[in-house]
């Protein structure tokens, strides 16, 4: 144990010193508790050597605490940390890559899609001019067909009306020369007159 000097002249007085009184250390102890006389115990230099021991001792067990507790808990910290970050950025380029993956499928899909609305378009604007080529058609057929029909009727109904005029004029012609007072006329003169004017 280390004794400091103001200790050992409390304890043990120095040698020819007799301790003439009891009473007389019990008050120097006391003046000395209260302060009486003595230098603050920091600044007397007779302590310093055991200040200085005291400081060692302190520095080398905080420096092994330090050491030993709270830096590897700080560099377990630090360590956890940074493969965090190292995590999350490996996390991050990858998904970064699943989203240019993505994109790029994206307009992949676009672009096919586009291709194929274009070919669907395309064939629907044939098939509708294919079909409304083929009801023209149809339907120039059926005026064909009716046009063909209605001169045939008309060739009919004016050939009948032929027939119907000739016999239409040679009775005119007859009632014209009974009125003329002709007197009666042969319906073959007539049917003869009526040709030879139609020709």
């Amino acid at each position: 144990m280390f004794v400091t000097p103001g200790y050992a002249e409390e304890v043990a007085p120095a040698a020819g010193e007799a301790q003439t009184d009891a009473g007389t250390a019990a008050h120097t102890e006391t003046g000395a508790e209260h302060g009486g006389g003595g230098l603050f115990p920091p600044f007397d230099s007779s302590t310093y050597p055991s200040q200085l021991l005291w400081l060692a001792i302190t520095f080398g067990l905080f420096y092994l605490f330090l050491k030993n507790v709270v830096l590897p808990r700080l560099g377990g910290i630090l360590e956890v940390r940074r493969d965090r970050i190292a995590g999350d950025l490996d996390q991050a380029a990858r998904m970064k890559s699943e989203a240019d993956a993505a994109v790029a499928a994206y307009e992949q899909e676009l672009a096919e899609a586009k291709a194929r609305a274009n070919a669907i378009g395309q064939d629907a604007r044939d098939a509708a001019k294919a079909e409304a080529e083929a009801k023209r058609k149809e339907v120039e057929a059926g005026l064909d067909q009716k046009l063909s029909a209605a001169e045939t009727r008309i060739a009919t109904i004016k050939a009948n009306a032929m027939k119907e005029v000739g016999s239409i004029a040679e009775d005119t012609a007859a009632a014209i020369v009974q009125a003329l007072g002709a007197g009666k006329v042969d319906k073959a003169d007539i049917a003869a007159a009526v040709k030879a004017a139609g020709k």
